[in-house]
């Protein structure tokens, strides 16, 4: 037997855990240095001086003027609740010329009651991001060298399936808070709660033994909390269309989607989203591409691995 190294479950556990560690005290060394730094660059730059409101005031709660995972446009559901429940991890990479940057995001979703309701937790757990001087000036963000690790914020959703397997189409509503639990200053997150709720639709189409086309679309509201001293909440009209190729093991999904506020502040973001799923017995795999048209400037690839079991 050779004499070499050999990697047990406890030492991949332990590394593991030490990258955990890693990324929390990272996370933890990036919020006390934030809150350590001279805002004099801040003031003179935006003319601040004491006596003025606060600095909050002067930032924009709007997709087009914070980062990619503050104020996405929300996922499309497709007009049912799956069979079995899901835990997911997601590594996502957002292009953009100013602002790159890179999540870890985790997903639980619990159908119970034969899959006729849904309860869905998710949001972005780490996120790292450096953008330029051009962008921090525009969002009038206070992060000087652009550079660090932010905290995200996370949904809670309940999914009712009203009709499925009818001659009527599938028919979900679906219902969904926003904490403010990501931080404003550098202006990656709002800092401020929202809800949104949304009716989606398909109906399937066989087109062999195992497959079927399925046509789907949504349309909903959207709403969030502002810091405009006279409009404190824009509110949004929510819309996606799509189509996907489902079999026993592949998915192929397509999607035009998006939502219009009416503060006119690049709050009307757009975004076409591309999808391929495999799917095992009890996990499953997916590569998703997400190109912004409008207010939401960034090209997304997502990687997710999914756990499945039974349902409640």
């Amino acid at each position: 037997m050779c004499g070499g190294y050999v990697k047990t479950r406890d030492s991949i556990g332990f590394s593991i855990i030490k990258r955990f560690l890693w990324v929390f005290f990272t996370l933890l060394a990036s919020l006390w240095a934030s809150g350590q730094e001279d805002y004099g660059w801040w003031n003179e730059l935006h003319n601040w001086q004491p006596g003025m409101p606060s600095w909050k005031r002067m930032m924009i709660i709007s997709p087009g003027y914070l980062g990619p995972n503050a104020l996405p446009v929300p996922e499309m559901k497709k007009g049912f609740n799956p069979e079995q429940s899901e835990f997911s991890f997601s590594l996502s990479r957002h292009f953009h010329p100013g602002d790159p940057t890179q999540d870890l995001a985790g997903r639980l979703a619990l159908p119970f009651a034969d899959s006729k309701i849904m309860f869905e937790m998710y949001g972005v757990i780490v996120e790292n991001y450096a953008f330029t001087e051009e962008i921090r000036n525009e969002r009038i963000a206070r992060d000087k060298d652009g550079r660090g690790i932010a905290q995200g914020d996370f949904y809670f959703s309940t999914s009712v399936q009203i009709v499925k397997d009818k001659a009527f189409p599938n028919t979900l509503f679906r219902i969904a808070a926003k904490t403010a639990s990501g931080g404003l200053y550098a202006a990656r997150y709002s800092d401020s709660p929202g809800y949104f709720f949304d009716f989606s639709f398909s109906k399937d189409w066989d087109v062999s033994r195992y497959g079927v086309i399925r046509p789907y679309g949504s349309f909903g509201f959207y709403s969030w909390q502002t810091n405009d001293e006279f409009t404190l909440q824009n509110d949004a009209f929510m819309y996606g269309a799509g189509l996907e190729y489902d079999s026993r093991y592949w998915l192929i999904s397509g999607n035009f989607s998006g939502y219009s506020g009416y503060m006119e502040n690049r709050d009307k973001p757009q975004v076409v989203t591309l999808l391929t799923r495999h799917d095992w017995e009890r996990s499953a795999m997916s590569v998703e591409v997400i190109q912004g048209l409008r207010h939401w400037e960034y090209t997304t690839i997502r990687f997710t691995f999914s756990r499945k079991f039974d349902g409640l």
